[in-house]
């Protein structure tokens, strides 16, 4: 800490013409009134004088080394006084409300026009995610179609009450725009991924897999605000890995690939979207409308080329 017992105001220096030996130069002027009266407190008499471009403390030579002690000591005891402010916190806040009825409205409403799984509907033969069409027909559209297909209501409702609750949060503090990109993005990659790994035996649908890639975000952009915490780097991952066990584990149907990659595209995600330059751009109007709208397009594109 800062010395508190030196005189206040003025230092105390010496008159005496034997103060002809520098002890410290600088420009910081804090720093030589801090040293000076430090060198007043412990009884070392001393000349201070201001320069135009630097301060200059001096004692006399038979104080010079005792004087170089205790400037030295001061000096490594205060290197990092004051301390630096504490990061403020996060206080973006996206110019409009995030587009969770608009998630929700849109699954529920397809759905109604798809219906549940079957082998005979004409949306999930061209829109399920189909690992053989995939890798050997080249039909990558199937990695964003399927995210939007739900093989019955339940597989739904879960979906979107949990989905949606965390897509809201997540995009309150990404924007809906860069939130929504993000998250088809990162989802898109874990089908991508799921689907290489399992090989072309392989079918699977629904929002699952972007609701677990959104957890993974949303543990790494809230990292920073666990630093009092012994190990801060890997609460996200001990976070989004809780989460996968109780509720992306179980199940007769239940695509754990899916879950896992997409909590795994999350956290990578939520790593980049964690970069200050990024960051800036949230505030970003015609950012966040133009990835909004490449979001949507992205849908509807891949639909385009599911579709006969």
């Amino acid at each position: 800490m800062p010395f508190h017992d030196a005189p206040p105001n003025t230092p105390s220096v010496s008159t005496e013409e034997d103060l002809i030996t520098p002890v410290l130069i600088t420009r910081e002027k804090q720093e030589a009134l801090s040293c000076s009266l430090m060198l007043s407190s412990v009884g070392i008499s001393h000349n201070f004088n201001q320069a135009p471009d630097n301060m200059v403390l001096s004692v006399a030579t038979h104080d010079e080394q005792e004087a170089k002690v205790q400037i030295k000591a001061y000096l490594h005891e205060n290197r990092n006084w004051p301390p630096k402010p504490a990061t403020p916190p996060d206080t973006y806040i996206p110019l409009l409300q995030p587009p969770t009825l608009l998630l929700i409205g849109g699954l529920s409403l397809f759905y109604s026009v798809t219906g549940p799984w079957s082998d005979h509907s004409f949306w999930f033969t061209h829109g399920a995610g189909d690992a053989e069409a995939i890798l050997l027909n080249y039909e990558y559209h199937r990695l964003v179609t399927a995210l939007t297909l739900h093989a019955d209501p339940v597989h739904l409702l879960g979906n979107c009450l949990f989905g949606g609750f965390l897509f809201h949060f997540f995009c309150r503090l990404t924007g809906n725009g860069l939130g929504l990109f993000s998250m088809i993005l990162t989802a898109t990659l874990a089908n991508l991924i799921n689907v290489v790994l399992h090989g072309s035996n392989h079918l699977f649908v629904g929002f699952s897999t972007a609701v677990f890639a959104i957890i993974g975000m949303l543990a790494m952009l809230n990292r920073k605000n666990r630093t009092g915490t012994r190990y801060p780097q890997v609460m996200p991952f001990m976070a989004g890995a809780a989460l996968l066990a109780m509720i992306g584990s179980s199940g007769e149907r239940t695509d754990l690939g899916a879950h896992l990659f997409g909590l795994c595209c999350g956290l990578a995600g939520g790593w980049v979207l964690g970069r200050p330059s990024l960051l800036k751009l949230r505030e970003s109007m015609l950012f966040q409308t133009s990835l909004f709208i490449c979001s949507v397009a992205t849908i509807i594109i891949a639909w385009k080329n599911a579709l006969p």
